[in-house]
Parts: C-alpha cells; sequence; structure tokens
C-alpha cells in the first residue's frame, strides 16, 4: 500500500528538483528521504526520478505519475475538510512572502486579527520586493502586486480593481506646489523605486480612453518600496505607489493625491502558489479576509466608482 508521506516527499522533491531541498522542507534526514522515495517505486514498480550528485529530473513513468500523485494528496485533504465540518479549524505553519512596504505598514494587523481567528495557526512572515522562488524559498504563498511572469503559477485575486496614485506630503506642496498637468512632473523631484530589476521612472496614466505616459527623473531611487514611501512622507518629493500602500496615509491627511481625474496604471494584488494541491482551507479563509480588507480601502480610493 501506498503511503502518504512517501507521496508527498515525491511530490515536493519533483517540485524543489532537490532531494536535500525537500527534506529539509519536511524536517527529514536526507536518509529518511531517500528511503521514502525508494519504497514509493518499489511499491510501484519503476523508476520516477532519476537522480546523480549533481542533478535530479523526471522519468517519463515520473512526469505521468506526478499529476495523479497531487490529486491524491489534495483528494484526502478536502476529505479531511469534510470531515471537520462547519467552520474549518486550520492550524500549523502558514509561511507567505508579501511586499516591503504593504506588508509592514498594511498586512500585519490584518494578519494579527487573523490569527486571533485562528489561533492554531502560527505565521512565518518573508518580506522583500523582490519576487520569492515558490519552488525554492522555504514559502508556502506570496501576496504580489501584477501577473505573475511564471504562467505555471497559480494565481488568485485578491484586490484586482487596485490601481497606482500619484502622491505628496502637505509639507512638499507647501514649498514646490502642486503639477498642474502631468508635464509639469519633469520639474518636480520624483521618488523611484525598483520594479522587476528596473528604475520604474516612465510612469504611465489614462485620461478617458487615452494612455499617457511621463518619463521622471530625481534625486532618490530604492529598491525598497516602503523607503520610497516614507520619503515621501518625509516631503521629500512626489510618489507614484499602489492605493493600498498609501490609502491609510492618504485618509490620515499625511499624502495629498495629485491629478485625481487621470486613472493610474493597474496594480491588482494576486495570492501566488506554485500549485493548486495548495488550494486548501487555509489558503481560502485568508484570501476571503484579504479581499474583505482590501475592499474596504479600495471603496474609498479616488478611481472608485
Amino acid at each position: 500500500m501506498l503511503r502518504t508521506d512517501d507521496l508527498q516527499m515525491f511530490v515536493l522533491t519533483a517540485e524543489l528538483g532537490s532531494l536535500s531541498a525537500a527534506a529539509r522542507r519536511l524536517e527529514l534526514s536526507p536518509a529518511v528521504a531517500s528511503a521514502a522515495l525508494k519504497r514509493l517505486e518499489a511499491a510501484l514498480g519503476c523508476r520516477l526520478l532519476v537522480r546523480s550528485t549533481r542533478s535530479l529530473r523526471l522519468t517519463g513513468e515520473g512526469e505521468q505519475y506526478l499529476p495523479h500523485a497531487r490529486s491524491a494528496l489534495q483528494s484526502l485533504l478536502d476529505g479531511q475538510q469534510l470531515l471537520a465540518g462547519g467552520k474549518a479549524t486550520i492550524s500549523g505553519p502558514l509561511q507567505l512572502s508579501a511586499p516591503s512596504d504593504f506588508g509592514r505598514n498594511v498586512l500585519l494587523p490584518w494578519l494579527d486579527a487573523f490569527q486571533q481567528q485562528h489561533p492554531l495557526l502560527s505565521l512565518r512572515l518573508l518580506l522583500a520586493d523582490r519576487n520569492a522562488d515558490l519552488f525554492r524559498q522555504p514559502v508556502d504563498i506570496a501576496l504580489r502586486y501584477g501577473q505573475p511572469e511564471d504562467s505555471s503559477l497559480v494565481a488568485l485575486p485578491v484586490a484586482p480593481g487596485n490601481r497606482r496614485v500619484l502622491c505628496v506630503s502637505p509639507e512638499y506642496l507647501a514649498v514646490y506646489g502642486a503639477p498642474r498637468s502631468l508635464a509639469e512632473l519633469a520639474g518636480h523631484n520624483c521618488l523611484r523605486f525598483m520594479l522587476a530589476g528596473r528604475v520604474h521612472e516612465r510612469w504611465c496614466f489614462h485620461e478617458g480612453r487615452r494612455e499617457l505616459a511621463q518619463l521622471v527623473s530625481g534625486d532618490r531611487v530604492s529598491d525598497d518600496a516602503d523607503v520610497v514611501r516614507r520619503w515621501a512622507l518625509a516631503g521629500r518629493g512626489v510618489v507614484y505607489k499602489s492605493w493600498l500602500d498609501v490609502a491609510q496615509d492618504v485618509q490620515a491627511g499625511r499624502l495629498v493625491v495629485l491629478l485625481p481625474a487621470l486613472t493610474g496604471e493597474a496594480a491588482p494584488l494576486n495570492l501566488i502558489c506554485a500549485h493548486r494541491a495548495q488550494l486548501g482551507e487555509t489558503l481560502r479563509l485568508l484570501r476571503e479576509h484579504l479581499v474583505e480588507r482590501c475592499r474596504e480601502l479600495l471603496d474609498q480610493a479616488p478611481f472608485a466608482g
């Protein structure tokens, strides 16, 4: 009879491309992990993986069997949740990656509330603006703006209607005034951040159906979006940020939205996971929790309605 822990080891090894990485993720020794794969191969009567000291790849039989192994694990999880009945009790570790600004200034209290609702859940939060490698890093799911470049990843919408807005502090306005048109941004100090490894300095908008773009410059660039927001709060210049990142600052009067008649770039927020086998009850409840709170902020957006 096949063992579920052996199936889990096979699926995780195939996804990570490394037996040792899968063993670390499951907190097993390499010897125990290797024994699990050998036991599964013996039960099936075929080789699933070709292993050497430097590489690992699926055999033809392994490629064929992998989706069935994933489906079996998901089916068992669905059955377990069905038997739980009612409001599911979720427990265990949740490993989540999130953007630095959104994570520090918006997400943290939302996660506090989520853990209060589900006290058996433990949290590991990684904050970075660089996209986490969901196949190699110790991360289950990631919150990210925009659609994933890797089409094999699963993206679940959290705030599909989110957009960027142009903002500045009242202190900056008092000294330099507000730009009256997009072209006047060329005369202002624009605070830029790194996006996909490049400086985000071409700021795009829509005016009705017409697309507008302005190349901006300034004396500060950072690869950490939270730093750029802090510079804006300190009155150092103009910033073009996701509404979710700055909504609370705008509502509190710490930042002011500029040129509200222009519609900023789309910045949809998604929950990203490596495969559909991860779409369990924890992810479903977390997504519902985040969707509701994002909706509350988006209802106050200058582009709402």
